[in-house]
């Protein structure tokens, strides 16, 4: 069996989507990645999709192999067959397609059809990561059916795709700025907390859900799970201490609080007094982020992008 988690960031599936959506009914052909070796480019679950008069939204190798899969994908469309290519060092394609770095990769390529990949399974993969799920397709390599479930077995590879990552940001404060531009450039959904309202304005953060409520409540209301990160920024024990006690009381895979170390062991010392265990003390990331030498808002926003993937790519 073969097994993926598919492209978590958000921006790049979404778009895949609605351009399956909005190419319907013409004929099309989806083109992933089910195995890599080495330096590959794109990881398993990567995905291709390529319209019958050759446009195409996503990449299965950033641009090595793309235009190989266009004529395989042609072909797909045309016979309906699914098909199996191969790209690596010891292939002479390789070197012409450009993978001379070492790496190899496997594709699978599929018609979109109800008897293939049935063009309904782009609607159950939005809606269903539009409500925080995850859901599994199990495609079976005999027959070239994708379906849905995860289904284990030989000669079959099981794609997870995830729910879009959040950020859920304390304190409106000018990191929080960079640290939200950051955000959405990696592909994950930042939410500003702050009650206060003159700290919390649309000019400030544009194109940002705003939440003013008190960050316990926000967050709590926001359910954070493992694709979930939480970082407080206020410097405000009022406001940064019940924020992070939400958080600790989630299974959120990445939890940070700016300061220093001094302020960070009186931090400790209070939610310790809350009665936050030992155990959850050491998931909070403090001084927040991964030590860059990081010197302004812009740097410091960085390293806690940094410190976040980090965590989101731990299994």
């Amino acid at each position: 069996m073969r097994w993926a988690e598919a492209m978590t960031q958000s921006s790049e599936l979404d778009r895949l989507i609605a351009a399956a959506r909005g190419w319907q009914p013409a004929r099309m052909a989806l083109a992933t990645v089910i195995a890599t070796w080495g330096s590959a480019p794109r990881p398993r679950g990567s995905h291709m999709l390529v319209h019958e008069d050759g446009r195409f939204e996503g990449s299965v190798s950033g641009g090595c192999v793309e235009g190989e899969v266009l004529h395989a994908a042609a072909a797909t469309i045309d016979d309906g067959h699914t098909r199996r290519l191969s790209y690596g060092v010891t292939d002479d394609t390789a070197w012409e397609v450009g993978l001379p770095c070492g790496g190899s990769i496997e594709l699978l390529v599929q018609p979109v059809t109800i008897d293939s990949f049935d063009p309904a399974l782009f609607h159950k993969i939005a809606d269903t990561r539009g409500r925080g799920g995850r859901i599994a397709l199990t495609t079976d390599f005999a027959s070239g059916r994708t379906v849905v479930g995860d289904d284990p077995g030989e000669e079959r590879f099981v794609n997870i795709y995830a729910p879009p990552r959040r950020l859920l940001i304390v304190g409106a404060v000018q990191i929080a700025q960079s640290l939200a531009a950051i955000t959405r450039a990696l592909d994950i959904v930042p939410t500003l907390i702050d009650p206060r309202g003159r700290f919390l304005t649309e000019e400030r953060f544009p194109g940002v859900d705003l939440d003013d409520r008190w960050p316990d409540e926000a967050i709590m209301a926001c359910k954070p799970d493992a694709a979930t990160a939480v970082v407080t920024l206020s410097h405000d024990p009022k406001i940064d201490d019940p924020a992070l006690i939400a958080g600790l009381n989630s299974p959120a895979a990445y939890i940070a609080a700016l300061g220093s170390r001094r302020s960070h062991a009186k931090r400790l010392e209070r939610l310790a007094a809350a009665g936050v265990l030992p155990a959850d003390l050491e998931r909070i990331d403090a001084p927040a982020g991964l030590d860059i030498g990081a010197q302004g808002p812009a740097e410091i926003a960085l390293s806690i992008a940094a410190g976040m993937i980090q965590a989101f790519r731990k299994p």
